[in-house]
């Protein structure tokens, strides 16, 4: 798939997203999924390899995030590629984003990223959540296709700064896993995402702690 192929798609889904990039943001937002294709043929780093679905299913539904990032550090657990916390990286430049791995091999390439991108906001941790001691805490902690939610928060809660809130995207919405979230966590919100030429349900939950 050609470069200008992918720009003209990216082009017309910021548009229905109502997202209003710069014509350099779009460029690293192009250059980082340059990345990511060529490191995965090694590294594994997303299940999506059809280049005509990568703008789509990477890119944008990684964006569909940005409305609900307020936050002015934000930690992004299981980075893996680099999904959505790169892109909300290049997205929000006035904001700080730390992305969690404990794939080195993930990392690696996250890092190559930021050199390559020249992304200033963005920190790249070789680890496991459940591990890294709380001395930082997140007002706002992302996770994509992670792990179910009662893990999520098992593993990261103490990362996460009083008041602060998980936003957990997900596929289908899951109901078994909203059903098994151990007290004294909810779903404050839910919101069904809607990712130009992307097909299949896309759900976004926010939980915190209930008081």
């Amino acid at each position: 798939m050609s470069d200008a192929l992918w720009q003209n798609q990216l082009q017309r889904g910021l548009v229905a997203m109502d997202l209003n990039l710069s014509g350099g943001q779009q460029q690293q937002l192009l250059a980082f999924l340059a990345l990511l294709n060529k490191w995965n043929r090694a590294y594994n780093l997303t299940a999506v390899r059809e280049p005509a679905a990568m703008v789509s299913r990477q890119l944008l539904d990684s964006l569909s995030l940005r409305p609900f990032v307020t936050a002015q550090r934000l930690l992004d657990v299981g980075a893996g590629g680099g999904l959505p916390g790169v892109p909300l990286a290049i997205a929000c430049p006035e904001r700080h984003f730390t992305l969690l791995d404990s794939n080195i091999k993930k990392t690696r390439f996250l890092t190559q990223c930021k050199l390559e991108l020249g992304l200033d906001n963005l920190d790249i941790i070789h680890g496991r959540a459940e591990a890294c001691p709380p001395e930082t805490r997140y007002h706002q902690i992302s996770s994509r296709a992670f792990t179910a939610l009662a893990n999520l928060v098992d593993w990261c809660g103490h990362l996460l700064a009083d008041g602060g809130e998980f936003l957990a995207m997900k596929g289908q919405f899951p109901d078994d896993e909203v059903a098994a979230l151990p007290a004294p966590w909810q779903v404050r919100e839910q919101h069904a995402l809607v990712v130009p030429e992307c097909s299949g349900e896309r759900h976004l939950l926010i939980l915190d702690r209930s008081h």
